[in-house]
């Protein structure tokens, strides 16, 4: 077998496994019916923007949790050093999670650091406390080793009961997974309004029972109950509510009230029916997450571990606190720091513009390519169709969630890919009409290429990698598309168009190849631009811009989102509220700082909240206003809801300015490994100008920047280097055939040669994100639209503005007696070679 055939096997055996990890999100279900349901089953997940549903992040407050066992810990120390016969005096300290004694006797800080050490001894030979000792003062803190474990398992165990809670709700494939080092994301597919769900998360649901304090009492504790009477208890727990192992709510047969039965484990049970022995006649607390929710007399004693509490309950909050005590209490609490929610009919409506968009904006690539190129432009559609159907199948290997900005950058990637098999065809035209046939006008053609496609996904790739680094949700969805599209745009561009093009041309590999269309043939005619003639008028212009862009940033400024700035927003249908009506029920109730703006469509609104308030207050904001328009209108339908803490809102600020800067140090890095400083230099320098005028553009249209903006941002990076990186790489390539001739001359040639490819990859890009502009829905128009401008941007600061600066710095490098490239390895051996 030749090695073309095995090669042929190969490549056709890669691209029937992907049309097969990609066959089951097409396959209708009567089809399904006769396949394995291992194999139907894996299929891509439609995100919370498609379908509908509700986002939660959930951050921990692991203070509480490391103030317990600092507690306790210190407790067990001090009773040790009391037995030991170890006078002390305890202070309180003015150090957070710090213990602090002084001792009578100084001798004894040794023995002090030798009993913490025995009664905050781990199983892995860690200790919890750490002693610090300043004479006969010693403050006892956690060890830090200790409270990295003691958070990574608090926030673990969390995760567990957060899911059990909600599979206990009957939840319909809830995702529940860690975030972070102290937070928790929640998913819930189909759940519009989580107002119930947020409640049962943000339950502690900490039960302990405590005696009620008297005269052998040491430290005292006040709790009060649901109707505010407190409650001195002593501070030391009787007994913890995690020996409870079963809970149900009931009615109890003597009142008829709702009530929750509880039963214990056996050593619960045995540590209850020896307390309750005791302690005859003594009130006995139940505290639930600080409040007493029953404080009955012990008449007797109490065996076989199943007690009742007794409380003002309604059945839905017994069966919620039976449904809590059940799963178990979290170790910490937790707060709501992010929410958004998509309503079901927002969902349908965004993965029908979604299809729409992507399916005309993927057909517009396709004919055009079949425009330009003929029978060349069918092959690179046979294999653009290839690639994306590849993507579908890693997507869906990986379990992958496919979310609107991922549907975005699915169209882009197309757009992209398509640069990769224009610069291969501009490469073989070149070839052919420079007199080679068939076969070898394909292989100088493909080999021309490699370096620049290879050059230009790896800056691109450099920067979705950020958004997959700092990203979070939708965006990271968004960098795994692209970088999944472009790594299978080589194999697809490079490999297998290669392979098909040989094969089509195998009878004919010694007669000319043919480019007959009539693009091609305007292209052909057009006449020779000089765009270095007017370079300072061009870099003129550029600053020019670049400065009002700066200047829309200041005024009017850039409409920022809850993303970036904290808050509530709120889309809503409400048909029997005209804008006054809804305005002054909001006002009524004291909501005057909310903004309100009315779409397009009557009865459609946009609410913004202010982010004025913290944690739990904040959750019952969102409900309080919904309540309030629920009531002026029982019609209202609430398509969308996004809730941002502040703290959220400073990451998300904080991480899309430490993308854009990395990514732009990252590639700078790249080209200069790849180019010279100056070559570099003009791409990114050009890119940061391309990037002002598109803030600039947010600016001036108003249009919302939220983490999507970010992502286009990023995504104008890639794309604006790719472009640049085609025109450098001739430009390179020109110097090392002629390395005498004039740098404007080349920089000129340079760009001429490239235009036909720059013109048509950026037209292939306008013609999938157009679609998406005009029917993508509002999440992917403010993607698809500041795109559409920076393609635009970037393809004219390419030909014009690049050039100049590499003009600018290459005469500067010329002034300083160095060579516009540095030499290669084969020069550097040729003139080692002279050496005597």
């Amino acid at each position: 077998m030749t090695r073309f055939s095995i090669r042929g096997v190969i490549y056709v055996l890669v691209v029937i496994l992907g049309l097969l990890c990609a066959a089951p999100n097409m396959l209708p279900l009567s089809v399904k019916t006769y396949l394995p349901h291992w194999y139907t089953q894996t299929t891509l997940s439609l995100g919370l923007d498609l379908q509908g549903g509700s986002h939660l992040l959930l951050e921990a407050d692991t203070n509480s949790l490391f103030a317990r066992q600092l507690e306790s810990y210190s407790d067990n120390l001090l009773q040790a050093l009391r037995e030991k016969g170890v006078r002390y005096t305890k202070h309180t300290s003015a150090r957070a999670q710090a213990v602090s004694i002084s001792l009578r006797n100084l001798e004894h800080a040794a023995k002090v650091k030798s009993l913490a050490n025995e009664v905050s001894a781990q199983g892995d030979g860690t200790r919890a406390l750490a002693v610090d000792t300043s004479g006969a003062n010693i403050t006892l803190t956690l060890d830090e080793n200790y409270k990295k474990a003691l958070e990574k398992d608090a926030i673990n165990r969390a995760v567990e009961v957060v899911r059990n809670r909600l599979d206990e709700t009957g939840l319909t494939e809830p995702n529940v997974s860690r975030q972070g080092s102290t937070a928790i994301l929640v998913q819930m597919p189909g759940v519009s309004d989580p107002s119930q769900v947020k409640a049962l998360l943000g339950t502690t649901a900490q039960m302990r029972f405590h005696w009620q304090a008297n005269s052998q009492t040491q430290e005292r504790i006040t709790r009060i109950d649901t109707h505010d009477r407190p409650y001195q208890l002593d501070a030391r727990v009787a007994m913890e509510g995690e020996h409870i192992t079963d809970a149900t709510a009931a009615f109890s047969p003597e009142t008829g009230q709702p009530v929750v039965t509880f039963r214990l484990d056996n050593e619960g049970a045995r540590q209850f029916a020896s307390m309750t022995q005791k302690n005859v006649g003594r009130v006995l607390a139940v505290v639930l997450d600080d409040t007493v929710v029953t404080a009955p007399v012990i008449n007797g004693a109490i065996p076989g571990g199943r007690g009742e509490i007794v409380g003002s309950f309604t059945m839905s909050e017994a069966q919620d606190v039976a449904l809590m005590l059940r799963t178990g209490a979290l170790p910490v609490p937790l707060t709501i720091v992010e929410e958004r929610s998509v309503g079901p009919d927002l969902g349908s409506d965004a993965i029908q513009s979604g299809v729409i968009s992507g399916v005309a904006g993927g057909l517009a690539v396709l004919a055009f390519m079949v425009g330009i190129y003929g029978r060349w432009g069918a092959i690179a559609s046979v294999a653009l169709s290839v690639n994306m159907a590849l993507v579908f199948g890693v997507l869906t290997l990986l379990g992958a969630t496919l979310t609107l900005p991922g549907i975005a950058g699915l169209i882009l990637t197309m757009g992209m890919a398509v640069d990769a098999n224009i610069l291969i065809n501009e490469r073989i035209r070149e070839e052919t009409k420079g007199g080679r046939p068939a076969g070898s006008a394909l292989s100088a053609g493909f080999n021309s290429a490699i370096s620049t496609i290879v050059d230009s996904n790896m800056t691109t790739l450099i920067a979705v990698s950020l958004l997959f680094m700092f990203g979070s949700g939708p965006v990271k969805g968004f960098a795994v598309t692209i970088a999944i599209g472009l790594i299978t745009s080589l194999f697809t561009s490079v490999a297998l168009t290669k392979m098909i093009m040989q094969w089509v041309t195998r009878k004919a590999s010694r007669e000319p190849l043919r480019f007959t269309a009539p693009l091609l043939m305007l292209a052909d005619k057009r006449p020779t631009l000089h765009v270095l003639k007017r370079w300072k008028l061009a870099l003129m212009v550029s600053v020019l811009f670049t400065s009002a862009s700066i200047g829309l940033f200041y005024k009017p400024g850039l409409n920022d989102g809850v993303d970036f700035t904290g808050g509530t927003m709120i889309e809503l249908e409400a048909p029997g509220l005209s804008t006054d009506a809804l305005r002054g029920a909001l006002s009524a109730q004291g909501m005057h700082k909310i903004t309100l703006q009315e779409y397009d469509e009557p009865g459609y609104y946009l609410l913004r909240a202010p982010a004025e308030v913290q944690g739990e207050a904040r959750t019952q904001q969102v409900e309080n206003i919904k309540q309030i328009i629920s009531q002026a209108d029982k019609d209202v339908v609430f398509h969308k809801v996004d809730m941002v803490g502040p703290k959220v809102s400073n990451g998300f600020a904080e991480l899309s300015i430490l993308a854009l800067l990395i990514a732009g140090t990252g590639m700078l890095i790249y080209l200069w490994v790849r180019y010279e400083a100056h070559f570099a230099s003009a791409a990114l320098l050009t890119v940061a100008l391309d990037l002002t005028k598109t803030i600039g553009f947010f600016a001036l249209t108003g249009i919302e920047f939220n983490l999507t903006a970010v992502a286009a941002l990023l995504a104008l990076i890639g794309y604006s280097i790719n472009d640049k990186v085609v025109v450098l790489d001739r430009v390179r390539e020109l110097i090392r055939q002629d390395s005498t001739r004039k740098l404007n001359v080349v920089i000129d040639e340079a760009i001429n040669t490239t235009l036909s490819r720059t013109i048509f990859t950026s037209l292939t890009t306008l013609l999938a994100l157009f679609p998406m502009a005009i029917w993508g829905g509002e999440a992917v128009r403010s993607f698809a639209l500041p795109m559409v401008f920076a393609v635009i941007i970037g393809t004219s600061s390419t030909l014009f503005i690049t050039s100049a600066l590499l003009y600018l710095l290459g005469k500067r490098r010329a002034r300083q007696g160095k060579a516009q490239l540095r030499p290669t390895s084969e020069e550097v051996k040729a003139s080692l070679a002279h050496i005597p």
